[in-house]
């Protein structure tokens, strides 16, 4: 997989931007004091595509093991997401994805979106 030329500047644009505010369909996080905490994990998850994408081979492989370790984040509050949040953290993959090229997270977002045990994925 080549990165894209701009794939740093997309991250720290996707990293510096709100999230989990009311746009569009989407009524804002349900719980106001977890805004900070879902932030702070997707961001994460974008500071792992970046790692990625600055290394000597990024691959599917390595972007779908990212996508695996940043839904796992989600596990402990997973209970805390409502439907619209879950689809929000989705997007939010989404566009990490679509900074990179990646055109498949091999089903995990779907797995996420309609409920699973993160622990149990393989």
């Amino acid at each position: 997989m080549k990165t894209p030329e701009n794939a740093n500047e997309k991250f720290a644009e996707f990293i510096a931007k709100k999230k989990f505010y009311a746009e569009n369909y989407y009524p804002g996080v349900a719980d106001e004091k977890m805004r900070p905490i879902f932030t702070q994990k997707i961001n994460r998850v974008a500071s792992d595509f970046k790692s990625v994408a600055e290394s000597e081979n990024p691959t599917d492989k390595k972007y779908q093991e990212k996508i695996k370790i940043g839904l796992s984040r989600f596990a402990d509050v997973y209970m805390e997401l409502d439907t619209e949040d879950r689809e929000r953290v989705c997007l939010y993959f989404e566009e990490l994805m679509a900074i990179v090229g990646l055109e498949s997270s091999n089903g995990q977002l779907s797995q996420f979106m309609y409920g699973f045990d993160p622990n149990s994925m393989d």
